[in-house]
This record gives C-alpha cells, structure tokens and sequence, in this order.
C-alpha cells in the first residue's frame, strides 16, 4: 500500500471562508490516502486585523453568500464580537478523542449556520457534546495550558512556512490559500497518488 501523503491544514472557525471549507474538504480525506495534520488557531490570528476586517466585512459577507448559495448551505453570521480561541482548542481534543470531522461540522454550523456565538463557553459545549465530546473533558482541555501552547505553536509554524490566511491547505512545498483552492488539492492529490503507483 502507498505511504500516506501528508495534508496540512491551517485553521480558524471564526473565517467565513474556513466555514465554506467544513463543507466542501472532506473528499481529501476520503478519496485518497492521507495524513490531515490539524493546526487550528485562535483569536486574529491568519485573518485580516481588526480595523482591516471592518472594511472588509461587507465585501466578504457578500462573497460568502454568494458561495453558500451555490452550496446550497445556511448562513447566518455570529455576532462580530464572537471570541473562537476556545473552539480551537477543543478542536485538539476532538482530534485525540477520534472526533475532530465531527466536531468542525458541529461548530461551524452552531457558529455560521445557525449565527450563534460560540465563543460563549455553554454554546460551544453544546455543539463539542454534539459531535460526541463529554462535558467534563472539555472543562479539563480549557483549563490545560498545553492546548493553548499547540495554538501558539501553529501560528508561530504558519509564519516560518510562509501560511497568510485560512483556510490554508500545504502539501510538501505547495500551498494552497483559500477554500475555493480545494480543488487545486485535489488534483494535486491525483498527481501524487499517480506517481506513487508502481509502473506496468
């Protein structure tokens, strides 16, 4: 059997487009053979500053309807003030716990498709116990300092690998920006699974 082909993916629930991308990613993960490394960020990190986004909110609010629409998807914006370090980090946990697919639907749909704010702790809960997660260990994953690390880690990796923006998918020395660019994943996908198969 081929090796896997390692997929990194950078990540922060509080992009439109990195909603867009919960509905549209998963055929890498399931038409080919691979390795998704999961590296989540919180707060502005990967996204444009505050003071930029407010220019941009209404440009890009116009643009994701319009790729909602064609997805046939809800969209409900949250609320500006929505705060989604926390999500990141129980993204970790859900990776451990086996639930991580799972989860990013549940949370993206609580945040973008039902418009709520998940950056408060009872709605994130909500949505984490909807993907399978227990209450209780993700109480224990907020208060581990070592998941906030990870988070702080990943923006750090995404800087030295020259990441500027979610969703981020990097493949060897290819990156690839932006859900729209999925596409370009895949057929990169191909190219690598053809030339791992053995000649005739």
């Amino acid at each position: 059997m081929s090796q896997p082909i390692d997929v990194i993916l950078y990540f922060n629930f509080r992009s439109p487009y990195c909603y867009l991308a919960s509905k549209t990613l998963w055929p890498v993960v399931d038409d080919y053979n691979v390795n998704l490394i999961w590296k989540p960020v919180g707060g502005w990190n990967l996204r444009s500053s505050p003071d930029r986004a407010k220019k941009k909110v209404p440009l890009a609010r116009q643009d994701v309807a319009r790729f909602a629409r064609r997805l046939q998807i809800p969209l409900n914006p949250p609320p500006m003030e929505t705060e989604t370090t926390k999500a990141a980090v129980l993204s970790l946990l859900a990776e451990e716990k086996g639930v991580l697919r799972e989860y990013i639907v549940s949370v993206m749909d609580k945040e973008w498709a039902e418009g709520q704010n998940i950056g408060e702790q009872e709605i994130l809960f909500s949505a984490g116990e909807r993907a399978g997660l227990h209450r209780d260990d993700m109480q224990a994953a907020l208060d581990n300092p070592d998941y906030m690390q990870t988070l702080e880690a990943n923006v750090l990796e995404a800087d030295e690998r020259g990441v500027i923006g979610v969703p981020t998918f990097l493949i060897g020395d290819q990156i690839f920006w932006g859900q729209d660019r999925i596409e370009f994943v895949l057929e990169e996908l191909d190219q690598l699974t053809a030339a791992q198969e053995p000649s005739s």
